[in-house]
């Protein structure tokens, strides 16, 4: 897929655990990890500003497009 997910970047850049992010976005370390591999098919805009809130970044932080 042409979407990276850096969100194990941004885990190490705010010195915070994944269970420790799925606690405050509210979602279950599962499915923080299909989204953290990139496995996931779809993010929810409300999970993603979530994320955002919680990491105090932006959108493009988390998500890049690298061409095939």
């Amino acid at each position: 897929m042409a979407i990276v997910v850096n969100l194990d970047m941004m885990l190490v850049k705010r010195k915070m655990k994944s269970y420790e992010l799925a606690g405050k976005i509210g979602i279950t370390n599962a499915n923080l990890s299909i989204l953290k591999s990139g496995k996931a098919k779809a993010i929810r805009l409300s999970t993603l500003d979530a994320i955002c809130k919680a990491l105090d970044c932006q959108p493009g932080d988390i998500l890049e497009y690298v061409d095939e």
